[in-house]
């Protein structure tokens, strides 16, 4: 029996593909195809990838042209399986010409002529294209704007700017331009909101009356009861409203809090999260206390995440510790957050003005996580132990500032109306709890720095 192999992604199953796998099948007598997964996928840096690893399963499944599918892992798995599997031919697409010549070494190599004119990825890229608008601030719309570049699905036509006169021909020659926010609510589908927390409660509400979903920087509101207004116009108007915290969908943050919950370190007992940032003293000016997000609200949610989302929300108190630049205007240099839970503790450290080490760590009763910093940037964590031996290390690809994992969730909600977010309502309303908490001075112990 002569055997045959051949990978692929499968993505949005087409005539091209369907057509690749009947030749394949006919170099041999029994074809296998393996499936590359979604975590494979992003270290190739195939990020956009609209079908689940299941989904791509059974439709190749569905063509009846496999006699047997497996699922590629991991660099290298191909000489694996050629020897394990006793495959006789390789063969691919003739866009890889070239590209495996190596495995000569093991098997027959055949390069595939592809089908002309039809691929997964302009598939992708024009199926219901989301036009796309951009608010907040000049420098962090251009952050954002490059990313959406490796985004299929989406077209960014605007940006308000509330710094309109920072604007460079890099941006203006490409998009609509305005410091005026309803006439970019006119040109879009869908908005990702960056601007100061106080306006995020006012701009999302008239974006949802309008039925635009809705992509916002955390803390999503300042009040819990604003929150939960927001969902209910979201829930109503069938628009997505989700929260952006990067970290949240990035590979290296799931797969930490899979194994946290499938007890690789046993139960937990204790969570520390820092997140902080140096800014010196003498360039602190009302200007900046006025225009830009204070320690609690720029790192706040950040270092919360892992806590509500490990322990959960019920906790049963708090206390929040901050050293203020300016007490009037809520304006913090450093904050502390305790939690104290039935079974565990956990806190926060967040400063704009106080340094320290960004790590995470996360301790059970079987051993501990360590994220080190910048925690929220990983790519790398340690699970350690009493017994050093059984130490395991994992590292995962983060391609920019992870923008682009978060805005691929967003248009997949949007194009499926499944609203299915990483980040789940209860913990982006406790975020906005805590911060109101920390507004309203609640469970709250305040000390001035002296200047």
């Amino acid at each position: 029996m002569k055997k045959v192999i051949t990978y692929g992604t499968y993505d949005l199953l087409h005539f091209g593909h369907i057509r690749l796998l009947e030749r394949a099948k006919e170099l041999g007598d029994y074809l296998i195809v393996g499936v590359t997964s979604d975590d494979f996928d992003k270290r190739r840096g195939k990020i956009n990838v609209k079908q689940s690893l299941i989904e791509r399963i059974q439709a190749v499944k569905n063509t009846g042209l496999a006699d047997e599918i497996i699922v590629e892992e991991y660099e290298g798995q191909k000489i694996d399986d050629i020897i394990k599997y006793g495959v006789d031919v390789f063969t691919v697409g003739s866009d890889w010409v070239g590209k495996f010549d190596y495995l000569a070494d093991y098997c027959e190599v055949h390069y595939l002529p592809r089908t002309e004119g039809i691929s997964s990825t302009d598939i992708r890229s024009e199926r219901n294209k989301i036009r796309f608008g951009l608010v907040g601030t000049y420098q962090n719309a251009k952050k954002v704007a490059r990313e959406c570049n490796f985004v299929n699905g989406i077209e960014v036509v605007g940006i308000c700017a509330n710094d309109v006169e920072k604007l460079d021909d890099s941006l203006d020659n490409v998009y609509h331009m305005t410091d005026n926010y309803d006439e970019l609510l006119e040109m879009v589908d869908a908005i990702y909101i960056t601007s100061h927390p106080t306006l995020h409660y006012e701009q999302i509400k008239k974006a949802l009356k309008q039925k635009k979903h809705v992509l916002c920087e955390s803390p999503i509101t300042l009040k819990r009861t604003q929150y939960e207004e927001l969902l209910e116009i979201a829930n109503r108007n069938n628009c997505v409203l989700m929260e952006s915290l990067k970290t949240a969908y990035s590979t290296a943050y799931e797969r930490l809090l899979l194994l946290i919950k499938c007890g690789v370190i046993g139960e937990v007992v204790s969570i520390d999260s820092t997140c902080t940032s140096l800014k010196e003293l003498s360039q602190f000016s009302v200007n900046d206390i006025e225009k830009n997000w204070n320690s609690i609200c720029s790192w706040g949610p950040m270092a919360m995440l892992p806590i509500f989302q490990i322990l959960g929300v019920d906790y049963k108190s708090k206390h929040i510790s901050s050293v203020m630049f300016d007490k009037k205007r809520k304006f913090d240099l450093f904050t502390k957050v305790d939690f104290l839970y039935d079974n565990a503790v956990a806190s926060i450290k967040v400063g704009k003005g106080v340094k320290s080490e960004g790590e995470l760590v996360i301790s059970g009763t079987k051993g501990y996580v360590y994220v080190p910093a910048p925690w929220w940037k990983t790519e790398y964590f340690e699970i350690r132990f009493e017994n050093q031996t059984q130490n395991q290390r994992y590292f995962y690809q983060l391609d920019g500032e992870g923008y682009r994992y978060e805005l691929i969730e967003f248009v997949r909600n949007i194009e499926s109306g499944r609203k299915f977010y990483n980040i789940n309502n209860d913990v982006s309303k406790e975020i906005c709890g805590v911060i109101e908490d920390f507004y309203s001075q609640k469970d709250f112990i305040n000390i001035t720095l002296k200047k």
